[in-house]
């Protein structure tokens, strides 16, 4: 008894100095730099004055297996996956204890949460801080999370200013608009914490029964091309990332339906070229867009997601993009469950890295692409060289938005004198005035009769609706 009395008061006396030397969080918060891996000392990855790439071979190399795997996967917030609204103890038992890449819709007004960690806006941005406050402070390299939001028609908040669909900005023409939609969003998003945003859709639809047509610009590969190079540069001189979407060849499924036909897009190699990668084109190579969403379909047999062909050859070594990609929800674990191409998980996850593919998104737990991940890296299905290009590539993109030299972005002491202020809803009704497009019926160009007084309305609301007056 004596014995192991003096043994735990032994454990507890040399425990002392470790809890000492460790210190409050506050003290890694130095003058003009963090210390992310609180080891006292300013290392290379720390330096604000340090070169980007630079930077990112320091942070690599002392990076171990699990750490950079979990900078390769999204955790998605509000609820969906993320359940806690705010860090736990028991974070340090999740699989995001050594990291993540980013985390997607957080506190938006979405999920399980409504609008209780989205408004007032000080608590929104509070609540995002707390978040990123605990991978700085409680993982052991301190790596920050990159905060990504959907954004197509404004930053997806639902106390945010809201424009016309993107159809309805494409009926306007009008390059000035956009860019001016672009920044509303880029100052919104600044002021709310978000970092990434999803925006904007650069497929282009020539098929109007496809139910995703209201999302694009417009049919024309140069008006896409056009509009969205405006929106990616607005977005991107806030120190935003902007992702545009869903690259590539996405935009036609069969029949014009959307779940479950997205295979075998019928498009020649010459038509896909100047028709649907032009738009992504002028984003990545002209607009210096730092981010790409990849698609869930395949194209002439591969899928997109899991194509060395269009991640790497066609994005980085054609068009010298610089940024991450992330895929579309569900895009990775089709090549398993829906194009078939791989029989197992990790072949699945070693196609995608090896592919180009930087971070899966998902509605799951993140530990479904990083644990298959990790068995495909031990089995040698990638290198090691592999991995690490794959996280400095997002590592440099986190770099290259400051999140190491501010990781906590956000107006936290007055946001509601940017979002959603005046001028921002000015911008949103002209836009919404010169989206409308009115159509002349001038010597019945259109089959409809002056006379009509009463029309059927057809379809799911035919219940509830069964005929309207005309007035």
């Amino acid at each position: 008894m004596k014995k192991q009395l003096k043994l735990t008061l032994l454990s507890c006396l040399l425990s002392i100095p470790a809890i000492t030397q460790a210190g409050p969080k506050d003290d890694i918060y130095r003058k003009g730099w963090i210390d992310f891996n609180k080891n006292g000392k300013m290392d290379i990855y720390e330096d604000p004055s340090a070169p980007i790439e630079e930077r990112v071979k320091d942070l690599l190399s002392q990076m171990n297996m699990d750490e950079k795997t979990c900078q390769m996967a999204t955790l998605y917030g509000s609820g969906r996956v993320l359940a806690d609204a705010l860090p736990t103890e028991k974070w340090k038992s999740e699989i995001w204890k050594d990291g993540i890449g980013n985390i997607d819709e957080e506190h938006n007004g979405l999920g399980k949460f409504g609008s209780e960690y989205a408004f007032p806006y000080a608590k929104h941005v509070k609540a995002i801080h707390d978040i990123q406050r605990w991978f700085v402070e409680e993982t052991r390299l301190g790596i920050p999370v990159d905060f990504t939001n959907e954004g197509i028609r404004g930053v997806c908040h639902e106390k945010a200013t809201f424009f016309p669909a993107q159809c309805g900005q494409g009926s306007t023409w009008n390059k000035e608009l956009i860019a001016r939609i672009g920044e509303v969003e880029a100052k919104e998003a600044t002021a709310l914490g978000y970092t990434n945003i999803y925006s904007p859709i650069l497929d282009i639809a020539q098929d109007p029964r496809w139910g995703r047509a209201v999302e694009c610009y417009g049919e024309d590969p140069y008006l896409v091309g056009q509009l969205g190079k405006q929106m990616i540069q607005s977005l991107q001189k806030h120190k935003l990332v902007a992702t545009p979407k869903h690259f590539a060849v996405y935009s036609i499924p069969v029949g014009g339906r959307d779940g479950g036909t997205r295979t075998d897009p019928h498009v020649a190699p010459r038509e896909m070229k100047t028709l649907y990668l032009e738009p992504f084109r002028k984003g990545i190579q002209e607009a210096g867009a730092l981010g790409v969403m990849s698609s869930y379909n395949d194209y002439d047999g591969e899928p997109v997601s899991g194509s060395y062909h269009f991640l790497t050859e066609i994005l980085r070594q054609q068009w010298g993009f610089k940024g991450y990609i992330v895929s579309d929800s569900e895009a990775v674990e089709f090549l398993h469950t829906k194009h078939r191409i791989t029989p197992t998980e990790e072949e699945m996850a070693a196609q995608v890295v090896n592919a180009g593919l930087n971070i899966r998104t998902n509605f799951t737990s993140p530990k479904d692409l990083i644990l298959p991940l990790r068995r495909a890296i031990n089995e040698g299905k990638v290198s090691l060289h592999t991995l690490d290009q794959r996280v400095g590539e997002i590592l440099r993109v986190k770099f290259m938005m400051g999140l190491f030299d501010n990781p906590y972005p956000g107006d936290d002491r007055r946001p509601e004198t940017v979002v959603h202020n005046d001028a921002h809803k000015a911008v949103s009704m002209k836009a919404a005035l010169e989206s409308i497009v009115l159509l002349k019926n001038e010597n019945q160009m259109l089959p409809l009769s002056k006379n009509f007084s009463k029309i059927a309305v057809i379809g799911p609301n035919g219940e509830e609706v069964k005929e309207r007056t005309c007035r």
